[in-house]
């Protein structure tokens, strides 16, 4: 599968070895990751600022790099959140309704990345190994937004989860 990967600003500026390594893993599972150098921020910062008309301009930008994606997948259920329940908030708020339907025609492809594995792809197991407990924290956005809950961890499939 081709799959665009949308980096999100706080990952490229504080961690960008999210980045590396979700080419690193979706690669290993056979698809082929594509990086537009033309995204930006999804805008999610302007927005819950009260400076939607900023964030308007970067809604617009994130339609335009990937409206011929095939699947968006990005390592960040904030923004991800964001495309899915506050652009098309945003297009109606501009009155722009070209906007809201290219907006509605997009978000079917946007995935979280923990999302797209085990929902879209159906993975329980990447091949990941690591010896040491570990504390898995769901995300507002993930939990509240995309309802992807704790399928990432492996926690909905045990019991008592």
């Amino acid at each position: 599968m081709k799959i665009d990967l949308f980096i999100t600003c706080l990952n490229d500026a504080m961690f960008p070895r999210t980045g590396e390594a979700t080419v690193k893993l979706l690669e290993r599972l056979g698809h082929q990751v594509h990086f537009n150098d033309r995204q930006t921020c999804c805008g999610q910062m302007h927005f819950n600022s009260g400076y939607q008309g900023e964030a308007l301009g970067l809604v617009r930008h994130f339609v335009e790099t990937f409206r011929d994606a095939d699947v968006v997948v990005a390592p960040s259920g904030s923004c991800v959140g964001m495309v899915r329940d506050l652009y098309p908030r945003a297009a109606e708020w501009a009155g722009d309704d070209e906007l809201l339907a290219e907006v509605n025609a997009l978000i079917p492809r946007v995935f979280e990345l923990s999302e797209f594995l085990v929902q879209h792809q159906g993975l329980e197991d990447v091949g990941a190994y690591y010896p040491h407990r570990v504390t898995y924290h769901q995300t507002c956005h993930a939990m509240r937004v995309l309802r992807v809950g704790n399928a990432p961890c492996g926690c909905s499939r045990r019991s008592g989860a």
